[in-house]
């Protein structure tokens, strides 16, 4: 088992910046693949960055690309997102979730964190 346990959510003015924390606990955090996925009212959970067990490996999806940054340090268990230039549709809860094997497909992933939520105003 890996426990997940988010941070570092709130309220952010458009324009802003955010940085996400995930702090593991239970197996060796450097034997997954980490990544962050969001889901808003209403809608579908979606992903929005993966990086690989050794974090030499990072993906997003295309709506944030330039604007967010994944990474972790196996030595703290944590893996981070910086979010900069925020936007009010990135308003949404932020779960990160643990795998196997690096992926942007949710259902591969096979622990996940309780979320934290991020609201951005306009």
């Amino acid at each position: 088992q890996v426990q997940l346990v988010e941070s570092g959510g709130g309220l952010v003015q458009a324009g802003g910046s955010l940085r996400l924390s995930c702090a593991a606990s239970g197996r060796t955090f450097s034997n997954y693949a980490m990544a962050w996925f969001r889901q808003a009212p209403g809608n579908e959970r979606e992903s929005v960055a993966a990086i690989s067990w050794s974090g030499g490996s990072t993906y997003y999806v295309d709506s944030v690309k330039g604007r967010f940054t994944i990474s972790r340090d196996n030595a703290k268990n944590t893996v981070y997102l910086q979010m900069n230039s925020l936007k009010p549709e990135d308003t949404a809860v932020y779960y990160c979730a643990a795998a196997v094997s690096t992926s942007l497909v949710p259902r591969r992933y096979d622990y996940w964190g309780q979320g934290t939520q991020v609201t951005v105003s306009s």
